[in-house]
């Protein structure tokens, strides 16, 4: 059977054990509680080489990884000792937390942070690697004194910020989206992997408590661009001298 957290398993015709998702050969991404039954249903019945990462018999307890069972002992050192900044490599999504992504090289997780997912605001990075059936991660850095490795998947995308300067010009009113909302403005993308902000006081003419008064994200709007920083990545936007301008 399956729970939220993972797969329920019997060893031996004796014990029942569990599988944590994250700890399956093949992770599955999951959306929400329906796709996760879906998923965790389709795995009931088969029969799984598993190791034994966990055995509490004070608690009844036995944990299982078929990841673990996958992997040789020196395959960790192995990717260590060969991997480096810049390389591209395949790997597994094996787990997703608020602040990133983990993917399995074949013996040891990478950090994909959330900041390095996309050149775009990412709410929600289960949704966002449901499009990645394969992620191709690109190598940031390797730390082999701490065993870990620093992945990024924007990076094998254009950086958007590169064609900014040419493509927008300072005073230019443009189209954007409302993506995210502050007590002190409201942030509006321009164009993909490009969001700037518009501070509170340049929401409209009048005072407002909070941008929600205004603005709702998925909300199109005209702005005009104020200033362009793209070392920074930042954008400037003005919602209300747009509408000025179209006022005159």
């Amino acid at each position: 059977g399956w729970n939220r957290g993972g797969l329920l398993s019997l060893w031996d015709n004796k014990l029942q054990g569990f599988i944590p998702i994250s700890q399956l050969a093949e992770i599955p991404i999951v959306e929400n509680d329906a796709s996760r039954d879906e998923k965790l249903a389709h795995w009931v019945g088969e029969e799984l080489d598993l190791r034994i990462i966990e055995l509490d018999k004070s608690r009844n307890r036995l944990i299982f990884s078929e990841r673990a069972a996958l992997w040789d002992p020196q395959d960790s050192d192995r990717i260590l000792a060969e991997t480096k900044a810049g390389d591209v490599c395949t790997g597994c999504v094996s787990n997703i937390c608020d602040f990133g992504v983990f993917v399995d090289l074949g013996g040891i997780d990478g950090l994909v942070h959330i900041s390095e997912l996309s050149w775009g605001r990412v709410n929600d990075p289960a949704l966002l690697l449901a499009a990645y059936k394969i992620p191709l991660p690109l190598v940031l850095c390797v730390d082999k004194e701490r065993a870990r490795i620093a992945l990024s998947i924007k990076r094998l995308q254009p950086n958007p910020w590169e064609i900014v300067k040419e493509s927008y010009d300072v005073g230019e009113i443009t189209w954007a989206t409302i993506t995210h909302l502050v007590g002190f403005g409201a942030f509006a993308e321009i164009q993909g992997g490009v969001e700037g902000l518009v501070h509170i006081s340049e929401l409209v003419e009048s005072r407002v408590e909070h941008p929600s008064n205004v603005v709702d994200v998925g909300d199109r709007v005209q702005v005009r661009i104020l200033d362009i920083d793209c070392e920074r990545h930042r954008l400037s936007l003005s919602m209300r001298q747009a509408a000025q301008r179209w006022d005159d």
